[in-house]
């Protein structure tokens, strides 16, 4: 310890980096724990396809139909009055669609493409009612 001109004490500056030491290990651990609750036995972090905010909606809408049909996404839950028809927006059913499609056949290299209009996110979609599916 030394003495400042005014006569207060002024803790070491071991003591100081003894204090940034622990919070910083503190903080280590925690984002590494945090890591670990995210990551899967596997390796794999959770991924879900959902259409890319700045795609217009016409080629929403081509990517949709593709999914729907040749592509052979469950598009089931996007219909009137089941979970997922609700926000009824192409943006929210195409997202609905996408994943689906990408859950269903990326085990056998399907993409999150779909032209452009659609990106991976780690942070789950699902709202309300609808659950916007996962496979590892």
């Amino acid at each position: 310890m030394w003495m400042s001109n005014s006569g207060y004490r002024l803790s070491s500056c071991s003591s100081f980096w003894r204090t940034m030491s622990s919070a910083f290990i503190r903080t280590l651990l925690a984002l590494l724990l945090l890591t670990l609750i995210l990551q899967k036995s596997d390796g794999q972090f959770e991924e879900w396809c959902i259409a890319d905010e700045q795609t217009p909606d016409d080629e929403l809408l081509k990517a949709l139909n593709w999914a729907c049909g040749k592509g052979g996404a469950d598009c089931s839950k996007i219909q009137v009055n089941k979970p997922c028809f609700l926000p009824n927006t192409i943006r929210d059913h195409a997202s609905y669609a996408f994943n689906n499609y990408y859950q269903k056949f990326k085990h056998i290299g399907a993409t999150c493409y779909f032209n452009a209009a659609a990106m991976i996110t780690d942070l789950d979609p699902s709202h309300k009612s609808c659950k916007f599916e996962y496979l590892p």
